[in-house]
């Protein structure tokens, strides 16, 4: 019965979270993003689970020989489930009969994790639009080499921006890039004494370093890379060895901007008073970044999560 119950679980792609509706039996593939052991009322010991695909996520239990079933996947895992779904406590939920880990192989971490709902396409157009605003040509050059035809061009557009964050999808790292290069374009006509050519540069490379920060399974990981330096260190490697036709000042002013992009106190700029008008920046354009990079962050933040 076992051995059926396994072929039966593999065959079926079965349904997107979307689609389940109350009242009806089920099987499909999802990620396993909470796994806890907990006790019933009368002492008994069940499984609550979240299950998410590309569609969104559903609370679910194993009630039934929960222990066994337990052995067979963790928290992270690509599952492979079959059951029915109810509406427990005013919300729609899936009590499981089986559940089994599915192997490497068998899946791909783009069925699962979360995509960005702007075409790719669409977002490269605008970014290689950008871009072509840069008038100085060895900083259009840094940013062609880095972002458009190096080896870190593809994870660059695959990346999220967080894991779950904002932005925190397939394609998020791209979007959250072309929404701060779009606003660096209304800043620098507001105010044209800020280098628009150095803030633009930065603003497209600016979170570079999250294009190597990350691991993708059932669900969102971080690198050992991106856990031991994190971003903003990967970023400056990346775009230092890119740059070395730029002149030192023009060198040390982009890294700056990117290395302090997340306020002074978490770049280079540390120790520098907070109290003056610069509010502890090296340069104009590093403040300049480091606030559009948060208004981008912040609002699309709330509009994702709320305000809670």
């Amino acid at each position: 019965m076992e051995a059926a119950t396994v072929t039966e679980l593999r065959a079926d792609a079965g349904t997107a979270v979307a689609e389940l509706r109350p009242g009806g039996r089920f099987s499909g593939r999802y990620a396993c993003v909470r796994k806890d052991r907990l006790t019933a009322k009368n002492g008994s010991a069940y499984l609550a689970l979240e299950l998410r695909d590309r569609s969104g996520t559903i609370a679910a239990r194993v009630f039934r020989e929960a222990d066994r079933i337990g052995l067979r996947f963790e928290r992270g895992d690509a599952v492979a489930v079959r059951g029915t779904v109810e509406r427990y406590r005013g919300t729609v939920a899936a009590e499981l009969e089986d559940v089994r880990r599915l192997e490497p192989g068998e899946w791909s971490p783009e069925e699962f994790l979360p995509v960005a709902y702007r075409s790719a396409e669409d977002m490269n157009g605008f970014l290689e639009h950008l871009s072509r605003e840069i008038a100085d040509p060895a900083l259009l050059g840094v940013v062609d080499s880095v972002v458009f035809g190096g080896p870190l061009a593809d994870g660059f557009r695959r990346a999220p921006c967080t894991r779950a964050g904002h932005h925190a999808y397939l394609g998020g790292l791209l979007e959250h890039t072309v929404s701060v290069a779009t606003l660096v374009g209304e800043l620098c006509q507001l105010h044209p004494r800020l280098d628009s050519d150095l803030l633009m540069a930065a603003a497209i490379l600016h979170d570079v370093g999250k294009a190597r920060e990350f691991t993708y399974g059932a669900e969102f990981g971080t690198s050992d890379e991106g856990r031991l330096l994190g971003h903003l260190v990967i970023g400056a490697q990346v775009v230092g060895e890119a740059a070395g036709d730029l002149g030192s000042e023009r060198r040390l002013a982009l890294l700056n901007c990117i290395l302090a992009h997340h306020g002074p106190d978490a770049g280079p700029s540390r120790g520098r008073s907070a109290a003056g008008p610069g509010g502890g920046f090296a340069s104009a354009e590093a403040l300049a970044l480091y606030r559009l990079n948060a208004l981008d962050a912040s609002v699309k933040g709330a509009l994702e999560h709320g305000f809670a």
